[in-house]
């Protein structure tokens, strides 16, 4: 265990690190969007080309790893809303808080976090879980925020929006491009491979920087009282059940006959288990939710996910 806290600590400490720094005034507020865009835009789209060139073309496709991950996502998503739902809580905070529960920080954490636990080749199905979660998960959650307000805009409108964001998202097209260079065997040159080596080497501690900053952002804007009942429960969700949920399905899908790998299992296990993505918190501002409530889901998750994802490295590796 003790081993394990010495690969993991960093991370966290990063995130502490960009908390305490935006929440003391040593990092203006103003100043987070330019960390969020430099990662987004130039940092995280680096890294990623680099895992999909370097990854074999049938790891970024294989459907048993998509299969299994989106399965359960899917059950999180429709449990959660099922569970939340109430005359307190519309289809739009009960969207955004399934998606909070069913999306980890795959993006800002799991691609440095999980290389850096279990080695490059645990790139590619972090990779396909990526993808599923931006096209599939998040559309689906931001599709059913919709419903609430389905006699005025009506869920296509949702669904377009949603195709939209995708669409001038960088990451996709960053994990499409490295796949294509896989496929073809295609060589970036010297001097350009050099330039995206750098960024993509900034993405690691600026991306776990900037995640503590926006959930000290977060939570410094919002001064309404949220019940506790109405985030705990769903970041204990996303930090237990969907990691227990991803293994059952797992486990019984090798045991069905189904091509997924004990090591694929481990990886996405582990991804499951990380907190909650903190890029919910701006696609519920976006769209109206109660970012109060989605932003102390992420805080919440993130703090314990220290303890508790350590504790599943410790069990399965």
């Amino acid at each position: 265990m003790l081993s394990v806290l010495l690969v993991t600590f960093p991370f966290f400490a990063l995130v502490l690190c960009g908390y305490l720094a935006a929440r003391s005034g040593v990092l203006p507020q103003p100043a987070i969007p330019g960390l969020n865009a430099f990662v987004l835009y130039f940092a995280l789209p680096c890294m990623l080309y680099r895992f999909g060139a370097s990854t074999p073309i049938g790891q970024l496709l294989d459907p048993a790893v998509a299969g299994v991950y989106l399965l359960c996502a899917l059950v999180m998503v429709g449990g959660t809303v099922a569970l939340t739902r109430n005359a307190r809580i519309g289809w739009n905070d009960a969207a955004f808080g399934a998606l909070v529960a069913a999306f980890p920080n795959t993006g800002f954490m799991g691609v440095p976090l999980l290389v850096a636990l279990l080695g490059a080749q645990s790139a590619g199905p972090v990779i396909v879980t990526l993808v599923v979660d931006m096209v599939i998960t998040s559309s689906l959650c931001i599709a059913l925020s919709r419903l609430d307000g389905a006699g005025t805009h009506g869920v296509g409108v949702a669904l377009r929006n949603a195709f939209r964001g995708m669409a001038t998202n960088p990451m996709p097209w960053s994990i499409a491009l490295g796949a294509l260079a896989s496929a073809l065997q295609f060589s970036l040159p010297g001097p350009v491979e050099k330039t995206v080596a750098m960024l993509a080497d900034a993405a690691s501690p600026v991306a776990l920087f900037t995640i503590g900053a926006v959930l000290a952002r977060s939570q410094m804007n919002q001064h309404e009282q949220v019940l506790v009942r109405d985030y705990v429960p769903i970041a204990l969700a996303k930090l237990l059940v969907h990691p227990l949920l991803v293994w059952a399905v797992g486990r019984t899908a090798i045991a069905l006959g189904v091509p997924l790998s004990p090591f694929a299992l481990t990886v996405l296990v582990l991804l499951a288990a990380l907190p909650s993505a903190s890029n919910v918190s701006l696609l519920a501002e976006r769209f109206g939710a109660h970012n109060g409530r989605i932003a102390r889901i992420i805080l919440v998750s993130t703090a314990l996910a220290f303890l508790s994802f350590s504790g599943a490295v410790a069990l399965l590796t």
